[in-house]
């Protein structure tokens, strides 16, 4: 690595040191693919591409980036997937022959890159999985980071995740998970599955579960790219397109959302000309296109949602009886009590903070909810809004303690703390 912070690869022009990450989170799903789609044994496939991806971080920033880096990724993965199919002795020489399928001077990437990327994701949405399963399989397998990296952002232990990643690829291979794309009768509910995985892991990224920062932009920047990958293979798939502009217009607010002091800045409160307004062109054409020519479905209604908000100059500006009725229509499409805590802010804002305490009523019977520090939350701001102090101070507090993120408590205890006066 040169003093200039650029890594220089062999007969290429100089590459800025931060690229080699991106490079190899890039290149390592395509080089799983690869050696899984040729030797049909995914876990060992994807064990030895990480092995290769830690030999490039001690190779590259020292060597210099190769000029074909997914090739040299397969090439040196192949050799790693050789030696662990050798060490099984019951299967050796049909593994053995597995492996040597892969040419050890491999050069050129495999020709069905987006199919294989599709399938990667695929396999690692199996339905065998957990949903807190399948978003590790697919950060690591799908996204490229390591085990250590998934762990920091789910703040667990490294050797917790390890195990939660191998008990996953056990049971895929326990299931008869191939690496090969799913039946057509079944393709459809594994893409909403994939589709239910980026969104948890952006929603992790935006608004972290817990911890001392609001937001995780490593999760919500793979989230991005993958929804965007997944958009190019199945352009023509609604949801796809809605779940990215969803993503892209939601994480245009993301400069606004935190004081300097990394605190919490509510969206009434934000300054929108932080707003990053060419995430916001392309997620309002994204969506717009889908809801001409695609069956509406849940992911397209939120991207509506936050295209109308997005479309306020100022908060009094929102269009809120527009987003009245299109909460009213994503409780049709996907029902469940976020949606409904949702939509009784939206008639708050239309109708009167009584009229959304009246909505609220329900949820606090749901178990689901009863726990929630959202609840708690909006129920404060509603009866702050209806005059009533001393109930909002008590439901602030509620919140408050309900809460593991940092960034939220504190803002919680700020609010609390100037009803007390």
């Amino acid at each position: 690595m040169s003093g200039s912070g650029e890594v220089s690869g062999p007969g290429d022009a100089a590459v800025p040191a931060g690229r080699v990450e991106e490079l190899l989170r890039r290149s390592a799903p395509r080089a799983v693919a690869a050696l899984a789609r040729r030797s049909g044994r995914f876990e060992t496939a994807e064990d030895a591409v990480q092995e290769a991806l830690l030999a490039a971080a001690q190779h590259w920033p020292r060597e210099g980036v190769p000029d074909w880096p997914e090739a040299w990724l397969i090439r040196v993965a192949s050799r790693r997937m050789t030696d662990l199919l050798r060490g099984e002795a019951a299967a050796r020489r049909r593994e053995e022959r597995a492996a040597a399928r892969v040419p050890p001077d491999e050069r050129v990437a495999p020709a069905a890159g987006g199919d294989d990327t599709l399938t990667l994701l695929l396999l690692c949405c199996h339905p065998a999985l957990t949903p807190p399963s399948q978003v590790a399989l697919t950060l690591r397998a799908a996204g490229g980071l390591t085990t250590a990296e998934v762990a920091r952002a789910f703040l667990v232990p490294e050797a917790t995740m390890a195990q939660r990643i191998a008990r996953a690829k056990q049971r895929i291979r326990a299931a008869g998970g191939r690496f090969a794309m799913p039946p057509a009768g079944e393709r459809d509910a594994r893409v909403r599955a994939v589709l239910r995985v980026l969104y948890l892991v952006f929603n992790e990224g935006y608004t972290a579960g817990s911890g001392p920062e609001l937001h995780r932009a490593e999760l919500t920047g793979e989230a991005i790219r993958l929804a965007r990958e997944l958009h190019g293979l199945l352009p023509r798939d609604g949801e796809a397109a809605g779940l990215l502009a969803l993503m892209l217009l939601t994480d245009a607010r993301r400069p606004a959302r935190t004081a300097a002091d990394g605190s919490l800045v509510p969206l009434a409160e934000q300054d929108r000309r932080l707003w990053d307004r060419a995430a916001i062109a392309e997620g309002t054409a994204l969506v717009t296109r889908a809801l001409a020519r695609a069956r509406l479905g849940p992911y397209q209604a939120q991207a509506a949602i936050a295209a109308v908000h997005a479309e306020a100059a100022r908060a009094e500006d929102t269009d809120w009886p527009q987003i009245v009725a299109l909460y009213e229509l994503l409780e049709r499409l996907d029902p469940g009590p976020v949606v409904r805590l949702n939509r009784a802010v939206a008639v708050a804002m239309a109708q009167g903070p009584r009229a959304g305490l009246e909505l609220l009523g329900p949820l606090a019977g749901d178990a689901r909810m009863a726990r929630h520090h959202r609840l708690h939350a909006v129920r404060a701001h509603l009866l702050e809004m209806a005059g009533d102090g001393a109930g909002a101070l008590a439901e602030f507090r509620a919140a408050a303690r309900l809460t593991t993120s940092v960034p939220e408590r504190r803002y919680l205890r700020g609010r609390a703390a100037r009803l007390a006066g």
